[in-house]
């Protein structure tokens, strides 16, 4: 017979928030992986993910900031783009980061892939097909945002 009470509690335990170790580890990856794809975040990211880490903000509240900042910020320069892109996206990795409940699935993967990019890519949790052909003949086929198969050979 299954122990409701020590059911609810750890329930309660695994839907604790994270840590200022935790949040720092997520604002890390967070911002590292923007790292990845050659992009920067601002000045204004740092500070409020030290905001968030030493807990004056929750993920959620950091994350709204950001777009509030970037909503106020009109006649930005063309280059801001691919900064504000590293600062939402960065917020919305840190938030999914610091969730309990993470499971990795395809339906899952979609999702995430669809929140973190709401807003910045009308493809954001689609699946698309790209191809690009290379110079040495190969083409890339990406079932975006799934998987990345190589063909080689002339098409």
């Amino acid at each position: 017979m299954r122990d409701i009470k020590r059911d609810s509690f750890e329930e309660y335990i695994r839907n604790l928030p994270p840590t200022r170790k935790e949040l720092g580890q997520a604002w890390s990856t967070a911002i590292g992986l923007q790292d990845v794809d050659g992009l920067k975040p601002s000045e204004y990211l740092y500070e409020t993910a030290k905001k968030s880490i030493d807990g004056e903000i929750s993920v959620d509240e950091a994350d709204a900031l950001i777009n509030n900042y970037y909503e106020s910020r009109a006649g930005r320069l063309e280059d801001e783009s691919r900064t504000e892109e590293a600062d939402k996206v960065s917020a919305r990795i840190a938030k999914l980061l610091s969730e309990k409940a993470f499971t990795f699935s395809p339906t899952q993967y979609i999702a995430i892939h669809r929140e973190l990019f709401k807003g910045i890519y009308s493809h954001a949790g689609k699946f698309v097909i790209i191809i690009s052909r290379r110079k040495n003949g190969c083409c890339m086929e990406i079932p975006f945002p799934m998987v990345v198969h190589w063909i080689c050979g002339k098409h």
